[in-house]
């Protein structure tokens, strides 16, 4: 009997003699050629998204923003701020020496209370200022004349007159409202000027080409005077003051209390103080001297009586006199 032998041969593939460890190791994620692009790629995505989200943000906003102003000052709506081809808005100084930019003319006295239009005057005003030197001072009247508040910016143009409250050539007016008025103290900032006409503009904040324009013709006076009187300072003046159309006589007395300030009412009485000049005896010296300076002032019914319903001179344009006789004391 034959016995084969037959060689069992197994085949050992699946082992090995060197460990799975050593054979196969484990590969750092800091070092796996395959992560650091897809993660770079991941960071990407959310950075485009990011970018993309944020772009739609800002269009959004922007667009948001510009019917704002399209829907206030969009060009239909300009119109809102005119009446009869005039910007709403007027612009004075208070002085009794205005006449009319476009011709010249006085202004409609006589009849300044029966004017049926809108507007206190028949268009834009050039005005004389006669100053007593550097640091003079006057003022300056914005009014409303429609049914929109207004933002307006305020420049002066021509050198050597700035606006009090800023010291500087312009100054800006927030939320004017309707039918109401403002009023501002312009100064000297220089000494040699013996006639110069600056320009005083009256501008829309959003709306460039609404522009109302006053020129002043800064003329030098005979005799300059040492101390002029600014907002807040105490005067004692004499005023009289008159129907500006009538010439009537209505009142004349004494007046104590700080130019700038509401006198019954008469916002317009208060200012018409400041501008006024006197010398350094400040009116007290003994025997007492006569150096204060004397002007007249136009005040139309919005910084009089206007607001004042019922009153029996609510409409009426005044006419002040005022004559400076004592200023306060040297600080």
């Amino acid at each position: 009997m034959t016995v084969e032998h037959h060689k069992a041969t197994m085949t050992r593939s699946w082992m090995s003699d060197t460990p799975d460890e050593i054979e196969h190791p484990p590969i750092p994620l800091g070092l796996n050629k395959m992560a650091v692009p897809r993660a770079a790629i991941v960071l990407s995505i959310m950075t485009f998204l990011g970018l993309l989200l944020s772009s739609v943000w800002v269009a959004v906003s922007a667009n948001a923003f510009l019917d704002d102003i399209e829907s206030t000052f969009g060009s239909n709506n300009v119109e809102l701020l005119e009446i009869d081809g005039r910007w709403i808005w007027e612009i004075d100084l208070l002085f009794d020496t205005c006449k009319l930019v476009e011709d010249g003319s006085e202004l409609p006295y006589g009849e300044l209370a029966s004017q049926d239009e809108v507007f206190l005057y028949p268009g834009e005003l050039s005005c004389d200022w006669e100053h007593q030197g550097q640091g003079d001072a006057a003022s300056v009247a914005v009014y409303n004349r429609g049914n929109q508040s207004l933002d307006l910016i305020l420049e002066i143009s021509g050198g050597g007159v700035i606006f009090s409250s800023t010291d500087e050539s312009s100054l800006i007016v927030n939320e004017l409202s309707p039918n109401t008025s403002e009023i501002f103290q312009i100064e000297l900032s220089e000494n040699d000027i013996d006639a110069r006409t600056v320009s005083i503009t009256a501008t829309h904040v959003a709306v460039l080409q609404a522009q109302v324009r006053l020129d002043v013709n800064v003329i030098k006076g005979s005799e300059e005077r040492a101390l002029h009187i600014h907002e807040g300072d105490t005067v004692e003046v004499h005023y009289t003051v008159w129907d500006a159309d009538t010439g009537e006589e209505l009142d004349d007395g004494t007046w104590v209390d700080n130019a700038g300030d509401p006198v019954l009412s008469i916002e317009g009485f208060g200012w018409s103080a400041i501008g006024l000049d006197i010398d350094n005896d400040r009116g007290v010296a003994f025997p007492i001297t006569d150096s204060g300076t004397s002007h007249i002032t136009l005040l139309p019914p919005p910084i009089a009586y206007g607001n004042n319903d019922g009153h029996e001179l609510e409409n009426t344009w005044l006419r002040f006199e005022l004559k400076l006789e004592r200023a306060p004391a040297a600080e």
